[in-house]
């Protein structure tokens, strides 16, 4: 069902009954137990029978104390009592009232309520609702604030109740209702690797996560589903992608498991780590299998890690570098154009600091990361080459990764002229999440793309992505030279400092319109591990993404 917010529950008041009557629960000025049941409402209105030879008078103007207070108490008496066509009445669309009024004690089934009426402010009067929902054997108390306003209809001037579903319930929106019974999905219990269960109050970040397995592995996993009372979105609400919503849980429910590739120690590393800088995000997944064992968020209410779609930087010379090995345009040791600027399709490009290298390779200018020596070669490229880099080598931007939870598998759109050259190194429309980028470094380490999962496609029978060709030795070798030596000399030297073992690395800083400072970014491998991750506004990712990423390269080694 998504993120669950319970709705506060208070002691049930029975309502009082004056004359065979249920009685309004009155707090608050202008609802004295005169105004409710004594006579001098009419008076205090200030209006008048008109005469038999007199036409009736239409009253226009404000709304006064006694009109909003008597129009109140009409439509909540009536709502408490039961009397729907009343209550209905009261309000300027009689025919929605009703309908919602009849569903919240058919459908959501709310029994015993009790209204409590607050101190109006102007034509709007606050109220709370006390009652019990109760399905079949299981009985819970629901507690929450609602209002009403008060207007003047126009044809006759009768005070009555602006009806919106919002009335009912403040969760609610025109066209929605409230209903209770079995969720529509059963809960699941998540397992790390080892058959540790994986909880919200354990790993922070895993509250996205462990709504997606619900979602998808919930009917599948043997669970049964629990009660609960919820909104259920009407098409006005669904076409703005609001989705149901949960208000009270009756019942829990049996969980289904559902056991996933998360490695407990390094997603408890991975926690610890994006917990040291605000906005930061990263992925970790073994080479050989693809299996995901980390992925974490300082910010826990969104999956950056799984489905953020952020322009990379510089990280995406990797793939670029690839493109240019293969068709000749590059080679590591050989030398290769790092000017100071660079122009192409009538935008100037500049590195960082404007900063040039004069006579050197290739591998100079991956590891200080030149921009120019990327653009530089754009004109020698046809539009579509880097996208067909990405989806054919990489497996990136196909819309088809199927991890066991909503992801985004990257972009990398066809695009031309300064555009085309901004994607080179990784701006324009590429997108990318740590997900992502870690495969990357995962496909440079092993030769082969294997698409990253969370939940073992022998689970559901799933049919993970594919590339449709792999890089030839040569070009292997060189990006594993590439990567060791920016590792070893160049802009990721310090984050991998003592790291030891077969490693390679690529930083990147990504601008973003409106931002002070660049997304830094980091993706490197070691041994059977590849990771990735982003620290948004952060600056360069060397020194901002690239201690985290290294940190769980050295846990897991």
């Amino acid at each position: 069902m998504g993120n669950r917010r319970r709705v506060a529950e208070r002691r049930k008041t029975r309502p009082a009954v004056i004359g065979g009557m249920i009685a309004v629960v009155v707090g608050g000025a202008g609802f004295g137990a005169y105004a409710l049941y004594g006579g001098g409402a009419a008076a205090d209105d200030g209006t008048r029978a008109a005469s038999a030879d007199q036409k009736p008078k239409v009253k226009t103007g404000p709304l006064s104390a006694a009109e909003v207070t008597t129009t109140a108490r009409t439509f909540l008496t009536a709502w408490q009592s039961g009397k729907v066509t009343e209550a209905a009445a009261a309000t300027d669309d009689s025919a929605a009232a009703g309908s919602l009024l009849t569903g919240y004690t058919k459908d959501a089934h709310v029994k015993d309520v009790t209204l409590t009426p607050g101190t109006p402010t102007g034509d709007k009067v606050p109220f709370s609702v006390k009652a019990t929902v109760a399905y079949k054997k299981t009985e819970k108390p629901l507690a929450y604030d609602s209002a009403l306003t008060v207007v003047r209809r126009t044809s006759d001037g009768k005070p009555l109740v602006d009806w919106h579903a919002a009335v009912v319930h403040p969760d609610l929106k025109d066209g929605d209702k409230l209903v209770t019974g079995e969720a529509g999905t059963p809960p699941v219990k998540a397992l790390d690797r080892d058959g540790g269960e994986l909880t919200k109050q354990k790993y922070a970040s895993l509250g996205p996560v462990l709504d997606g397995l619900r979602e998808k592995y919930g009917k599948k996993a043997g669970g049964k589903a629990g009660i609960e009372l919820r909104v259920v979105r009407g098409k006005a609400a669904k076409a703005k992608d609001l989705s149901d919503k949960t208000l009270l849980e009756l019942s829990e429910g049996t969980p289904g498991t559902v056991k996933t590739t998360l490695d407990p120690a390094l997603q408890a590393a991975a926690e610890q780590q994006v917990a040291k800088k605000a906005r930061s995000s990263v992925a970790v997944v073994r080479v050989s299998t693809g299996e995901i064992l980390a992925a974490a968020n300082a910010s826990p209410g969104f999956n950056t890690a799984f489905q953020g779609s952020l322009a990379p930087g510089s990280t995406m010379k990797v793939i670029t570098s690839s493109l240019l090995i293969e068709k000749g345009l590059a080679s590591a040791d050989k030398k290769h154009p790092c000017p100071k600027y660079f122009t192409y399709g009538h935008w100037k490009f500049q590195n960082d600091d404007k900063f040039e290298i004069k006579n050197g390779t290739f591998k100079a200018s991956f590891a200080r990361s030149c921009n120019t020596a990327f653009i530089s070669q754009a004109p020698k490229l046809k539009d579509g080459d880097l996208t067909k880099q990405a989806q054919q080598v990489f497996g990136l931007g196909m819309n088809n990764w199927a991890i066991g939870v909503p992801s985004f598998d990257g972009a990398v759109p066809v695009q031309s002229q300064a555009q085309m050259a901004a994607s080179l190194i990784g701006q324009g429309g590429v997108r990318m999440n740590p997900l992502n980028m870690a495969s990357v470094s995962a496909t440079i380490k092993s030769g082969t793309f294997r698409q990253p999962y969370l939940v073992s496609p022998d689970v559901d029978g799933r049919k993970l992505a594919t590339a449709s060709r792999t890089m030839s030795a040569g070009t292997l070798s060189q990006l594993r030279e590439l990567m060791s030596y920016t590792a070893d000399y160049g802009t990721a030297a310090e984050a991998m400092a003592g790291m030891g073992g077969d490693a390679g690395a690529k930083t990147g800083s990504a601008e973003v319109d409106g931002q002070k400072k660049p997304n830094g970014w980091f993706t490197a491998y070691r041994g059977d591990l590849a990771a990735a991750g982003v620290v948004q506004q952060g600056g360069h990712g060397g020194s901002t993404a690239g201690p985290i990423v290294a940190a769980l390269l050295k846990t897991g080694g």
